[in-house]
């Protein structure tokens, strides 16, 4: 793929040729190996759902217009996109209960590190889920909410208690459609059993439960976690910042934080800035470190903290080509397993956190919200030592804005 059609931004071309150098395999090969991608996969007329398939609909009516269950091109396209809808809605909805779960455990007291930074949305969110705050403990308040939020997981009737902040003009739509969540789980897991063979078979009434499924994300597991994290970490407000691979810098360590958890990148703020840390930093020869952001939790330290962002989902294997990223620390969601065969090339430690989220050949050293801090300094410390590993020529990017 020629350099000028790689990206808009001109870091990309550059650092794709040192990934090449390297030897490293990037997502523009990959993606180059993959032409000409599945027609019916794009087209989602393929079906795989039982094991009388792989099934596959002829889009230009000379073959096979219905799958051997019988199902038809609408069938298998609305079962295929709401089984997408039930992965991302998971994967947002499941981020939102860790959330809950971690401001479950500050609110007890059992989460040491981590502390209500937002009394005022505290107050504004609880009212609004109806729980009463007039002459209250704070504590018990957050508990009370963070309690409530977790039953929102498993709730089996009634609505999601978040759609209330949307306007009852718009309930009343969710509700006639027959589209109102009754519980975040419920919907997800309904999505898999209307799926699978034999069961719903009516394009419309499919399409249905993919609505009704977004809208427990939407108003249940994402607004869960948008409203606690706030509340947790304190609601952003306006900042400047840097942004683009030439926010690293080379006579710096420089850790990179990518992936979708906040509890862990506002740990990695503090160990980062920690002195014992910037004093270990300065031992290993480097004049101090370097924390940028890569993709979505980039925007949570961005806007808490003015953390620059390093780059987005593309260049994620970029930064690696930098020659001077000391560890990319990742989480949930947005991460790419070639990550690691990039980071055979160059000297990077990629650390996973999660078990959720396991990469071979990366190191592993697992996040526990209950030793925050300590888990965090850990991973810092795993980073500046590795300073000194360098074995590739700085190539920072000049391209910042």
């Amino acid at each position: 793929m020629s350099k000028d059609r790689l990206s808009i931004d001109p870091t990309v071309g550059e650092l794709h040729a040192e990934a090449q150098d390297a030897g490293a395999e990037t997502v523009w090969e990959r993606y180059e190996a993959q032409q000409p991608q599945c027609g019916f996969g794009e087209l989602g007329i393929c079906c795989r759902n039982c094991f009388m398939g792989p099934c596959r609909i002829d889009p230009f009516g000379e073959g096979a217009d219905k799958g051997i269950c019988g199902a038809t091109a609408g069938t298998i396209a609305a079962r295929n996109f709401i089984r997408m809808v039930a992965g991302g809605a998971a994967a947002h909805s499941d981020h939102g209960r860790d959330v809950a779960t971690v401001f479950l455990a500050a609110a007890k007291g059992e989460a040491p590190g981590y502390e209500i930074k937002d009394e005022g949305k505290l107050h504004q969110v609880a009212a609004q889920a109806g729980i009463e705050v007039e002459g209250r403990d704070n504590k018990d308040i957050a508990i009370e909410l963070g309690e409530l939020a977790l039953s929102q997981f498993g709730q089996q009737e009634g609505e999601v208690i978040f759609t209330n902040m949307a306007p009852e003009s718009v309930r009343a739509r969710w509700r006639r459609e027959g589209i109102m969540p009754r519980g975040i789980d419920r919907e997800i897991v309904e999505i898999m059993h209307r799926t699978h063979i034999g069961v719903d078979a009516d394009p419309e009434n499919i399409l249905r439960q993919g609505s009704r499924a977004a809208l427990g994300d939407g108003w249940g597991g994402s607004m869960i976690a948008t409203e606690l994290q706030d509340i947790l970490f304190g609601t952003p407000r306006p900042v400047t910042a840097e942004i683009n691979l030439g926010v690293l810098k080379a006579e710096n360590v420089n850790v990179v934080v990518h992936g979708h958890e906040p509890a862990l990148s506002e740990m990695i703020v503090v160990a980062a800035n920690d002195p014992e840390m910037l004093k270990l930093a300065k031992e290993q020869g480097a004049k101090g470190i370097t924390l940028a952001g890569m993709c979505c939790t980039a925007n949570e330290i961005l806007m808490r903290h003015g953390i620059p962002v390093a780059g987005n989902f593309l260049q994620q294997e970029l930064a690696l080509a930098t020659g001077v990223l000391d560890a990319m620390i990742v989480d949930v969601q947005c991460i790419m397993p070639g990550l690691t065969d990039v980071k055979d090339c160059f000297h990077t430690r990629l650390i996973t956190t999660s078990p959720k989220a396991k990469i071979p050949r990366a190191t592993h050293i697992q996040f526990d919200e209950h030793h925050a801090l300590e888990t965090a300094k850990e991973i810092v410390k795993t980073a500046v030592l590795n300073y000194k590993n360098r074995r590739s020529p700085a190539n920072v990017p000049t391209d910042k804005t």
